[in-house]
Order: C-alpha cells, then structure tokens, then sequence
C-alpha cells in the first residue's frame, strides 16, 4: 500500500447491506398499487441519485407516474424498518476501517444519497468518525457514473485520483471511480460483475474481509 494515500468508499450495498431493503420496499408499494416490472427498474437506479431515479423511473412508466408519492411512501416504509431493525452493516466493515487506520491511510465516503441522510446512517452506526471526508449526491448536479463525485472526494481529501483506492458495489459507482482516475474495486452485491467490470476494476472481491487480506498482501 505504499502508493496508497487514501480509500473511498461507497456507502449503499458496501457499508451498509441497504441495496436489498430499498429493493423490498419499493416492491411492497407497487404490489400495493399493482404496478409491475419495478424490480428491474429500480435495479437499474443503483447507484444513481434520487434525481436520477426518477429519471429512470419516468422513462419507463411515463411521466404520468406518480413518482414523488411513491418515493415517499418507500422512503418512509424504508426508515421504519431502519429505525426499527438498524441498517445491517456489510461483513468485514469494521476491520478493514480498523485495519486502514492503523495504516494511516485516509478514508472518506462518497455517495449518491443525500448528505444529511449518510452522515444520520454512518453517526448512528458508530462509523461516521473513521472518515475525513464524507461527501453526498446533493452537493454535485452530475451523478454517478459521471466522476464528479470521486474527484471532488479526492480534491477534498488533498490526493491525486491515481493514489485513491474506490470500493463499490455497483456498475455506475466502478464507471464512476474509474472515469476519475482512481483504483476501482468491485465488492458487489446485488449486481454480478460483468465483463466490464472486471475490466475497469483492479480486483473483484466477494467482501470487505476479502479487501483487507487482499490490501495486507
């Protein structure tokens, strides 16, 4: 890790298992209202902002969808379920945090949720102070995959993209650090690597444990 200055996470589907809970939301409102195929819609809204969501959300179903009303009532079954159980924090999380610390390597999180709701997850968990940086969707207009996000980390954090480490689960997260300049690492989690992602990672892990032995060696 010699040419290691900094680790970026994402937050979604690699700190925390919240991926599945906001697919199992979303299906339960639109059984609700008998809307089909929104398993395959929503997958394809993984990593992207709210913003962008809706996007998708509209070019499949219309403009007509009432969007904001079923975001509201997903979000809202979503933090009930939250707040009732705790978001589920991946295998390995705390160790590979403990291990980069004691590396001295800097961490930040970078995701396409808003801030507000990260920095509430992160604090709530425990982890929020292992970071020197933690960055929202909110703060940037462009979203993943563009590298809009990934270089602004990495311009806060005071490190050049190339001595950057990025670990995402999702195919526009690894589009995004790479297109930045920065060291992509696939741990997924809903989505299987493709051919392309391999390609733009530098390794393919099946967690966080795995991320660490694989930084030890």
């Amino acid at each position: 890790m010699k040419d290691c200055k900094a680790v970026v996470f994402d937050m979604d589907g690699v700190i925390f298992d919240s991926e599945r809970l906001v697919l199992i939301c979303w299906e339960k409102i639109a059984e609700k209202y008998h809307v089909e195929g929104i398993t395959e819609v929503m997958t394809a809204c993984i990593g992207t902002t709210k913003v962008k969501t809706e996007e998708i959300v509209s070019e499949h179903y219309g403009e007509d969808f009432p969007y904001d009303e079923f975001s509201r009532e997903a979000s809202a079954l979503f933090h009930e379920i939250a707040d009732r159980d705790g978001l589920p924090v991946k295998r390995g999380v705390r160790e590979l945090l403990d291990y980069l610390r004691e590396q001295g390597i800097t961490m930040a999180v970078a995701s396409s949720t808003r801030l507000e709701v990260v920095s509430q997850e992160l604090k709530q968990a425990g982890l929020y102070n292992y970071f020197q940086v933690v960055m929202g969707g909110d703060q940037l207009k462009r979203s993943k995959p563009e590298p809009d996000i990934y270089l602004m980390t990495c311009n806060k954090l005071g490190v050049q993209p190339e001595h950057a480490y990025a670990i995402e689960d999702s195919y526009n997260g690894i589009r995004s650090a790479y297109s930045a300049g920065m060291r992509p690492i696939m741990v997924p989690d809903i989505l299987p690597p493709t051919e392309e992602m391999r390609e733009k990672s530098v390794v393919v892990l099946g967690d966080l444990l795995q991320v660490r032995d694989w930084f030890e060696k």
